[in-house]
């Protein structure tokens, strides 16, 4: 824990500082690129519209990227601390739950068989995806008599992603002229989206934030061990699955806004613990802006890497996390 943020005063200073530094995310987000721009003419696009392009690249392409990153990087690091608290497992990744494969999955589908070629109906066709490889991981995890436990959840993950990513290739091979309209979207990117998007799964994003923070309190008491909470009084597997319900459908929406972006939720918990311990309900708000400032981050430096290209996001954050995970796996985190 960062000896500044030991006490509760101390948190809630952290998180207003946090606010400020994702403000500053946003801030860069939309006014530096290829075409630079200052906050004057950002604030005129909305109120001065005049046709330029600086105006068009600011409201229809960087301010939506540099909200729909954040809320996804929120999603990302709150589902990732709750995924990393369920499991008991440091390296536990989102992938592993099988969502991100298994909307791939569908959206490769649904170009393949159904021609859709429309980003708003990749996206809803990625969110019905994710949920559907959602409730088998949690089904294929819950057999059994001892009921739903971390390391049967982990394996029916790992089993569906490995299905599924086997027959994303098939079908990318079976129609290779499908191939380019889905490896954008494979790789994980937030360029091109349209406000729109993150309007669609905005309501399902906020209402997982606030129950998110409502299970943060009796999933730090379910670290104390199962028998203590039930002692305590707790409704464990009510807990689980709110938890369980709360990481699919943030994944969910994440996938479906951006496509699949692996290591925000690995990473993020990871910072938070070091920030301000173990504890859930302090980890819970300061992975949402983590997640969030680290995915705004990536993003800007997946526009000066290739310039006047870029990279997808996904890239990048698979650049940072590749490293991180091999190191916390050779330190064997679990305490920060």
């Amino acid at each position: 824990m960062h000896p500044v943020l030991r006490s509760a005063t101390g948190k809630l200073f952290g998180l207003a500082t946090a606010l400020l530094l994702l403000a500053a995310a946003v801030y860069a987000s939309i006014v530096y690129g290829v075409i630079g721009t200052t906050w004057r003419t950002a604030i005129d696009a909305y109120f001065h519209f005049n046709g330029s392009n600086e105006h068009i690249a600011i409201k229809e392409l960087r301010v939506p990227r540099a909200l729909i990153a954040a809320a996804v990087g929120a999603s990302l690091g709150i589902a990732g601390t709750l995924l990393q608290a369920l499991t008991k497992n440091p390296l536990a990744d989102l992938g592993l739950m099988g969502i991100n494969s298994g909307a791939g999955l569908a959206v490769v589908a649904g170009v393949t068989f159904f021609s859709v070629q429309s980003l708003s109906e990749m996206t809803w066709i990625a969110f019905l995806g994710a949920v559907a490889s959602g409730v088998v991981v949690y089904m294929l995890g819950s057999v059994g008599r001892e009921g739903l436990s971390p390391l049967k959840v982990t394996l029916a993950g790992a089993a569906v992603t490995a299905l599924a990513s086997s027959m994303i290739h098939a079908l990318l091979l079976i129609d290779e002229r499908k191939m380019d309209e889905v490896l954008l979207w494979l790789a994980g990117s937030v360029q091109g989206r349209k406000l729109s998007i993150l309007i669609d799964v905005l309501p399902y994003m906020a209402a997982s934030w606030i129950v998110a923070l409502i299970v943060s309190g009796p999933i730090n008491t379910l670290l104390l061990g199962e028998d203590v909470a039930k002692g305590l009084g707790q409704r464990t597997l009510l807990v689980k699955a709110a938890a369980g319900l709360v990481i699919m459908t943030l994944c969910a929406a994440s996938v479906a806004a951006a496509g699949p972006i692996a290591f925000v939720g690995l990473v993020t918990p990871h910072l938070c613990r070091y920030l301000v311990g173990g504890d859930i309900r302090w980890m819970t708000p300061y992975s949402a802006f983590v997640g969030a400032i680290l995915l705004i981050a990536a993003d800007i430096a997946a526009r000066f890497v290739a310039m006047p290209g870029e990279i997808p996001i996904g890239v990048m954050t698979a650049l940072i996390g590749t490293p991180f995970f091999i190191f916390a796996a050779r330190k064997g985190w679990s305490k920060s």
